[in-house]
């Protein structure tokens, strides 16, 4: 008999690696599925000392073997209730020393950041020289963790403040660039009208109402042409430059 831990070891895995069981539970699985493969496809880049910054519960920490890794959260232990974190800051400074990291990466935060320039400022400054970014943002999804929900980027608005701020882009993705975009879309909005806070209950759920809509779109994806105007999120592996002025 599977252990109530069990089970909730093959939750979490679903919605942040989602196979075929994401494909049933996971409301979320196009763009956690898009999100997995791309940052899985560019973690060889990171290695060494690692900071992710904006770690929230470490989903994607087994996919840089090669890092010593390290968690940032905003906020303090007495006030953030993610114990995964192993450091926390007040929104502004990180608490780490000139060229103190290897690589950093950043999942999902960007958009969440009221001044861009000011925390890409302070990755460049925590950096090593030439050191890696690995940073990926939404391009389409509704507002979310509102009111601290500030922008949407597309991939030229990216690149460019990326470099202005002394990062050269080596790579640069589009997760889920054809019909699997709409149908995420819809589940998005079938899950925000249906959410409860059963765990249980919300896959329940998503089985009934959300994974025809998974199965469908990824039965149309292969037969309905890409567009690369519509799509998830950015995925972009950067590379810090020479010094700003």
């Amino acid at each position: 008999m599977i252990s109530a831990k069990s089970l909730k070891e093959i939750y979490y895995k679903a919605q942040f690696k989602p196979g075929i069981i994401g494909l049933f539970i996971n409301p979320f699985y196009f763009a956690r599925k898009g999100l997995y493969q791309h940052i899985k496809a560019l973690s060889p880049s990171i290695k060494g000392k690692t900071l992710d910054v904006g770690c929230g519960q470490k989903p994607y920490q087994g996919l840089y073997p090669n890092s010593d890794y390290i968690g940032l959260e905003i906020g303090s232990f007495e006030t953030n209730c993610n114990r995964a974190a192993d450091y926390f800051y007040d929104g502004v400074h990180f608490p780490f020393a000139e060229q103190e990291f290897d690589s950093v990466i950043t999942n999902q935060v960007f958009e969440h950041v009221f001044n861009p320039d000011q925390f890409l400022s302070e990755i460049y400054r925590i950096l090593k020289p030439e050191g890696f970014l690995l940073l990926t943002v939404p391009f389409v999804w509704d507002e979310h963790e509102q009111p601290v929900d500030y922008a949407r980027y597309s991939s030229f608005g990216l690149k460019h403040i990326l470099e202005a701020n002394g990062f050269k882009v080596l790579e640069q993705r589009k997760s889920m660039a054809d019909v699997r975009t709409l149908f995420q879309l819809a589940n998005g909005y079938l899950y925000k009208k249906t959410v409860t806070k059963s765990n249980v209950l919300n896959s329940l759920i998503t089985l009934v109402l959300m994974s025809p809509l998974n199965l469908l779109g990824e039965l149309l994806a292969i037969i309905l042409p890409k567009n690369e105007d519509l799509y998830l999120d950015n995925i972009v592996l950067a590379r810090k430059t020479g010094n700003l002025s």
